[in-house]
């Protein structure tokens, strides 16, 4: 008796999945016929699942056998971002990465004109590594993933950091003029990625891509460092589609 009861839960559970996703592809309201067809439920079916969903307020009724989605699922929805950690979440892709490439990976955040490192993965296979320590800071314009967040800023706001700064130069091939900075940015528009050539530190090169949210803000970015004489260009599209994994894992939808 109580394994039936187990299954007829779990079924009445997936037929109410259903229809939420039903829900969520209509862009308005939807009708209960509509609905039903949509499921594959008969009309009774539905209209009784439906019942229990407005009482949640999961479903909202508009008007008589009219539906859309209900409130709850949009306060629901603001309690699982507000407990998004980029950093948890982007753990076990750093790790993934850094097995792969066998260099540094690092996770950075930005505050203001600067990126924070927040994360690294360390290999411990290489004699000779890339290793920033977590809480480091660096001006945006030197790194990879900093070059990602003024990208996103457009023309107006790297002017505006520009000013700013002044965009000292920390070796001899620092982006310091803003000719240079801006046919960067538009480089990295492009391609979905950036580098660091020896920019911050002589003899070190990077590769970055920015992580997106559920609004499509870049909130993270997510970089591989290493001895120039080893870094591969290549790895960018393994870069690129690491980010792209964690920005899908904290909610981001292209």
């Amino acid at each position: 008796m109580a394994e039936k009861e187990g299954k007829a839960s779990i079924q009445v559970i997936e037929r109410m999945m259903r229809l939420l996703e039903a829900l969520a592809a209509e862009p308005g309201t939807a009708s209960l016929k509509n609905l039903s067809l949509a499921t594959g439920l008969h009309p009774s079916t539905a209209h009784r699942i439906l019942a229990v969903m407005v009482d949640s307020n999961i479903a909202e009724r508009v008007e008589a056998g009219s539906y859309r989605l209900g409130i709850r699922l949009l306060e629901l929805g603001n309690l699982v971002k507000l407990r998004i950690n980029v950093r948890q979440e982007a753990l076990p892709y750093l790790r993934e990465l850094q097995r792969e490439l066998g260099e540094t990976v690092n996770l950075c955040v930005r505050q203001k004109d600067e990126v924070i490192y927040v994360e690294r993965i360390v290999g411990s296979q290489t004699m000779m590594r890339v290793v920033q320590v977590v809480g480091a800071r660096a001006p945006l314009h030197i790194t990879a993933v900093g070059k990602i967040f003024l990208a996103a800023d457009g023309t107006a706001g790297c002017r505006e950091y520009a000013k700013r700064t002044g965009l000292p130069g920390y070796t001899e091939s620092t982006l310091t003029t803003e000719p240079a900075l801006f046919k960067e940015m538009a480089e990295i528009i492009r391609r979905g990625y950036a580098f660091d050539n020896e920019e911050a530190e002589k003899g070190v090169s990077c590769i970055g891509a920015g992580i997106r949210n559920d609004e499509g803000k870049i909130v993270a970015g997510l970089s591989v460092s290493a001895p120039s004489d080893r870094l591969r260009k290549s790895w960018a599209t393994q870069v690129k589609e690491t980010a792209e994994r964690i920005s899908k894992a904290i909610g981001f939808s292209a």
